[in-house]
């Protein structure tokens, strides 16, 4: 998506895949700041590894505690740091890696505009509280949402993550469990659905799809999980991760170049990279 996008600004940029073993993660920052890179993703599981690496920590990476998009900035000659894609002549003497967080406007950014939902004042039930559903579960309160229920087949994982909420949003209801009353979202940030003998991630839980509105998975391939089914069978909005993942490289995009992401190119390329249409 990040190649269709450069091309269609016209950008004589390349975004490509490295594979890092963590081991090596700080050797391979540095080998990428010594090479003038104008920045570079990071996964699973790099992105808390490197929040120590950094030089400058975004406010995004230091609320959610992981860093999923870097940027490389040089000084110039007044001593302000200024990204490297401004230096074409001149590299500067002094680089820097300024670390940020896309992944949780990605999360938002997905449920706004794929299934048109208000998340202030909304109720809202998360199944998984690993690293991608504590991200999901802190933008959400952070969103203002009224209520939250959180719940993980490791329930320490959940308790955790309902005392950092209690502690940054004391507005928002949370709860560790399942709700008894019908809610505005089911958020699925399990991995549950990726294999096609994984069971629901409701099985054997209280909880039934018709005390659901609208349904969110994570996960986007397959582009239709078992969950997801159920859930249009029971009539709940449906929608997949693949929102979620190019909202999150939208993001990491504006903040390489300076210019806005050509959305509808950029899904273009992710569906027919993921779905092969």
């Amino acid at each position: 998506m990040h190649n269709a996008a450069f091309a269609q600004l016209g950008l004589n940029w390349r975004y490509l895949a490295f594979g890092v073993h963590p081991d090596n993660l700080r050797a391979a920052l540095a080998g990428a700041k010594a090479m003038q890179f104008a920045g570079l993703n990071l996964t699973v599981p790099h992105k808390v590894l490197a929040m120590e690496m950094m030089d400058e920590l975004d406010a995004s990476a230091k609320t959610w505690g992981a860093v999923n998009t870097v940027r490389f900035e040089g000084r110039d000659a007044k001593g302000d740091w200024r990204p490297l894609r401004e230096f074409e002549k001149d590299p500067p003497k002094q680089c820097r890696m300024h670390g940020f967080n896309t992944d949780a406007e990605g999360i938002s950014r997905a449920l706004r505009e794929d299934l048109e939902l208000t998340l202030p004042g909304a109720k809202v039930l998360l199944i998984g509280t690993g690293g991608a559903g504590q991200v999901a579960a802190l933008r959400l309160a952070s969103e203002d949402v009224s209520e939250l229920y959180v719940t993980d087949f490791v329930k320490a994982k959940a308790e955790a993550v309902a005392q950092e909420i209690h502690k940054r949003h004391p507005r928002v209801r949370v709860t560790v469990g399942f709700p008894n009353d019908p809610v505005d979202l089911l958020l699925n940030a399990t991995p549950l659905g990726l294999k096609p003998e994984d069971p629901s991630p409701l099985t054997g839980t209280p909880f039934v799809l018709s005390q659901a509105r609208a349904v969110y998975d994570m996960v986007y391939n397959p582009p239709e999980t078992p969950l997801l089914k159920a859930a249009q069978d029971a009539g709940c909005k449906t929608s997949n991760g693949l929102g979620m993942l190019l909202y999150q490289g939208a993001k990491a995009f504006e903040i390489w170049t300076g210019q806005s992401a050509p959305i509808a190119v950029m899904r273009k390329a992710l569906e027919q990279s993921v779905y092969g249409h």
